[in-house]
């Protein structure tokens, strides 16, 4: 293995923790309340060995048969996967039987193709509501933009909670991306305002978790309450093409 690869993640990888450290402490949150995703989508499975090397404990994929196949390569790993990305319905297979958190989970017909693959595969899936808090068009998600309709969300959210094979943990969104993170905290703290709405309305759900934040808001996203950051980019350099 590239010693000298598996040395430059480290580093990157260790100062991405500082930084999640410091924001959680200035947050006057606990220590290790939020974990750290490492994005590997796109990367080659070389890149993927060094950072499980450099320290990586969770790794976070986008497309599941590329995912997979890493999987596959690395069963002997002690690594949990998270898959972090639109999951086509004809995939949810791959996802049921690989992954151990679905942070995307973006329709009542996914989930009950999921529960059917995890009832006949004999495990259970964590999963996360994908959100669509900016009501972009191009995003993924409930629709969660419109705080007014937030009630109108309460009964599909409800049947899902009622799955046997997921376990709802909480939920995801993916904001607008804008240079400057400060234009991102709008969406991060719309998100968390329907947490505290879904805990109010929706009180036997596990509603802990909250997925949001990326290598260039990450910081941002503490502050405004997320559990789990996807960071990429700042650990494992560009991806390719």
């Amino acid at each position: 293995m590239d010693e000298t690869l598996i040395f430059a993640i480290r580093e990157c990888y260790q100062r991405v923790l500082s930084q999640i450290d410091e924001a959680t402490a200035r947050s006057g949150r606990d220590a290790g309340s939020v974990r750290l995703v490492v994005v590997t989508k796109s990367q080659p499975l070389e890149v993927v060995q060094a950072a499980i090397a450099a320290g990586a404990s969770i790794l976070g994929e986008n497309y599941a048969e590329e995912a997979v196949a890493k999987i596959n390569a690395l069963a002997e790993t002690a690594v949990e996967w998270h898959m972090i990305g639109h999951v086509q319905s004809r995939k949810a297979d791959l996802v049921a039987g690989h992954f151990s958190m679905l942070h995307s989970l973006d329709s009542l017909k996914l989930a009950e193709r999921l529960n059917r693959y995890c009832e006949e595969l004999g495990r259970s899936l964590q999963v996360l509501l994908e959100i669509n808090v900016s009501g972009e068009e191009s995003k993924y998600g409930f629709p969660g933009w419109d705080e007014q309709h937030w009630p109108n969300l309460e009964p599909e959210i409800g049947h899902i909670t009622a799955l046997p094979r997921l376990r709802l943990r909480g939920l995801m969104t993916m904001p607008p991306f804008f240079d400057d993170p400060e234009q991102t905290r709008p969406y991060f703290q719309r998100l968390h305002r329907l947490q505290v709405f879904l805990r109010e309305h929706i009180p036997y759900a596990d509603w802990t978790d909250l997925s949001m934040g990326t290598s260039a808001d990450f910081i941002t996203a503490i502050e405004e309450g997320a559990t789990y950051v996807r960071v990429g980019q700042a650990i494992l350099g560009r991806r390719s093409a």
